[in-house]
């Protein structure tokens, strides 16, 4: 055998492989994958589903069970691994029913929230929110902040929602997260958050086309120096109005 082929052979033996079922069909795959490799790696072309791959867009939730435990778990297949005897099944999720609102017309308190999202009150604080959130969020106690009408907290606890709908799923209340979260960060936003003094004149600015130069030359040099000016950049100091 030349040492090619033992390196091979040796290389095989170290493979570990699960056996996990897709719509109730089994398929071995090898362990470590993330749900959604071993899909690929089983012939499915993903073309629904499918977003950034890194867990920043929420688009692959997916339900599954695990061996010999009846209960649904809820995670992103660009994250979580396959294990031996994981059973699968892909859900498109949407949100639930956003309500429909102009931002201008509400003020920033619990009562204008609760007239759009009265499930609200029906939390229960079970945190089971809290426990399927793939990004370990801190829902409940955002939705806790947000009945105590501490919309700066439930704001900024809830910053990095990627909109999976992970925890809507699995709440008994069956409270829609995304959208109330998505409504305290515009409420905090607009009537909370400080406005830059620059802003306005920059925007003119760019109208006018100040910078086009600058940007064109700034495209050109690519990602490496566009990470270095942005880790340097100066961030100007604010004040939070309560």
């Amino acid at each position: 055998m030349s040492l090619m082929s033992a390196q091979k052979t040796a290389t095989k033996k170290k493979e570990e492989y699960v056996t996990i079922y897709v719509f109730g069909k089994p398929y071995k795959v090898l362990k470590g994958l993330t749900i959604q490799k071993a899909l690929e790696y089983i012939g499915y072309r993903l073309t629904r589903g499918v977003g950034c791959r890194k867990g920043f867009c929420g688009a692959c939730l997916t339900i599954y069970r695990k061996k010999d435990d009846f209960r649904l778990y809820a995670g992103l297949a660009c994250q979580t691994e396959v294990e031996d005897g994981m059973q699968l099944t892909n859900i498109y999720f949407s949100p639930p029913k956003k309500p429909k609102y102009r931002i201008e017309e509400l003020k920033p308190d619990l009562t204008e929230i609760l007239k759009l999202f009265p499930e609200l009150t029906r939390c229960v604080a079970c945190n089971t929110c809290t426990k399927a959130c793939p990004q370990e969020l801190q829902v409940m106690d955002a939705i806790q902040a947000m009945l105590r009408g501490d919309i700066r907290t439930a704001a900024e606890l809830t910053f990095d929602c990627i909109m999976c709908g992970a925890c809507s799923l699995r709440c008994p209340a069956e409270i829609p997260h995304p959208w109330i979260f998505m409504l305290v960060r515009r409420l905090y936003g607009k009537y909370m958050l400080p406005k830059s003094k620059h802003l306005e004149e920059r925007l003119k600015e760019l109208e006018t086309g100040k910078y086009h130069r600058e940007i064109d030359e700034l495209i050109k040099k690519g990602p490496e120096v566009w990470r270095k000016l942005y880790n340097e950049r100066k961030i100007e100091k604010r004040e939070i109005r309560r």
